[in-house]
């Protein structure tokens, strides 16, 4: 048997401009549309410290809320190298956080060297005694439904 991945990711690459993938990740009103693992995002305008609501669905049909707050929205720009970069990252904020009992945060990175496919990059970074509990190995799973579904709806939106 594997082991349980402690900090949950997924990693694809995208044949779409970073700038069309990430208007894709920040409307969250049209998640529903496209995205299996995250049914619905409750988010008035995604800007950090504002909270975002998710309601996902895991594999087996099961289905969660989760509430975060933004922590990071660093807008696509290019660096001196020419890459391309954004990250967007939340912090759950439900009880077991409070509690300390179960902490994670997300990041969802985005990079494109030029000439090069928007590289997609997720992962939560758990931790606390009772981590178990939050299913890493099913969050990963959902990250890879996620990816997937990201990359053919951004791929889908060619101009």
């Amino acid at each position: 048997m594997a082991p349980m991945p402690r900090n949950p990711h997924a990693r694809i690459e995208i044949d779409a401009p970073l700038d069309r993938v990430w208007e894709v990740m920040l409307d969250t009103a049209s998640y529903g549309e496209w995205n299996p693992f995250v049914l619905r995002a409750d988010c008035a305008a995604p800007r950090v410290g504002e909270p975002i609501t998710l309601h996902v669905r895991f594999a087996n049909g099961s289905t969660a809320t989760s509430p975060e707050q933004i922590t990071a929205l660093d807008e696509p720009s290019t660096g001196e190298d020419g890459v391309r970069r954004a990250l967007l990252a939340y912090r759950y904020e439900g009880l077991p956080a409070k509690l300390r009992l179960v902490q994670g945060v997300r990041d969802q990175r985005l990079t494109q060297a030029p000439g090069g496919p928007t590289v997609y990059d997720t992962v939560e970074r758990f931790s606390g005694p009772l981590v178990r509990l939050a299913g890493p190995a099913r969050v990963e799973d959902g990250f890879r439904r996620h990816a997937q579904a990201l990359k053919e709806r951004a791929e889908s939106l060619r101009a």
